[in-house]
């Protein structure tokens, strides 16, 4: 086996931000552990992860527990621990600028109007790593608060699209470990 690989998917912990849009990430973390029989059983560097095999690969499946706009301190506490090469970081997670049920891989890029993003950016003081974005559209109504949007859960009318969206971005970041 090669290096191992961090993939994080952002969210914010508890019960009440469960299958919200912001958990996007979280939710397609959980989809790589059933899919390749892993469990986030360590709860260490302001994280819960746990440890798979995809495509050969070593690879860790992360879940920061620092709320989103802090996300970056437990990247950052995981990536020094473990000595992981930037490149071998991939994070996923929500983005409002696309379409609902989206899925947009990039290798490098800005964080944009993400916050949990901007604080992984910040604190690894890089942004060159791969990213995968799920799509969550905006509000219809100009006057709904984008916090409360992105907080509340998937209307039942997105539920398919975005349990779609999720297996694509677990092939994206599948394939992306394979090459």
């Amino acid at each position: 086996m090669d290096d191992l690989f961090i993939v994080v998917g952002l969210g914010n912990p508890g019960k009440n931000y469960e299958q919200t849009r912001h958990n996007i990430g979280f939710i397609t973390i959980d989809e790589l552990c059933f899919r390749h029989k892993a469990k986030l059983n360590k709860l260490k560097f302001k994280a819960s992860f746990g440890e798979a095999v995809i495509q050969k690969k070593r690879v860790l499946l992360v879940k920061p527990q620092t709320f989103m706009n802090s996300s970056g301190e437990a990247v950052r506490d995981l990536m020094q621990f473990y000595k992981v090469p930037l490149q071998n970081l991939i994070v996923v997670y929500d983005d409002v600028d696309l379409p609902t049920g989206s899925v947009r891989v990039r290798g490098k890029g800005s964080a944009g109007t993400h916050n949990g993003m901007r604080s992984i950016v910040y604190q690894l003081g890089e942004q060159d790593f791969p990213r995968v974005r799920i799509g969550v559209g905006k509000p219809d109504n100009p006057e709904y608060e984008l916090v409360d949007y992105v907080l509340a859960k998937f209307p039942k009318e997105e539920h398919e699209a975005m349990l779609l969206a999720v297996r694509q971005a677990a092939d994206a970041i599948e394939e992306i470990l394979k090459s």
